[in-house]
């Protein structure tokens, strides 16, 4: 992945239903009068017609014993 964020993390299955062959970028609402929103990080699963977002936290800080 690239330092600027510009690469989105892919699922492999929906954390959902466990479909893995259904899934696709969220292309944002299908109400054409809805306003636009940010899809960055979204995924939808066609299988079960969720739609899910990924987002990383942060790091762990290193523990020692």
């Amino acid at each position: 992945m690239s330092s600027d964020g510009s690469q989105r993390a892919v699922p492999y299955y929906c954390p959902f239903c466990g479909e893995e062959a259904f899934l696709r970028p969220h292309a944002g609402p299908e109400n054409e009068d809805a306003e636009p929103a940010s899809t960055h990080g979204q995924w939808e699963c066609r299988a079960c017609r969720r739609v899910f977002a990924l987002k990383m936290i942060g790091l762990l800080g290193r523990v020692t014993p």
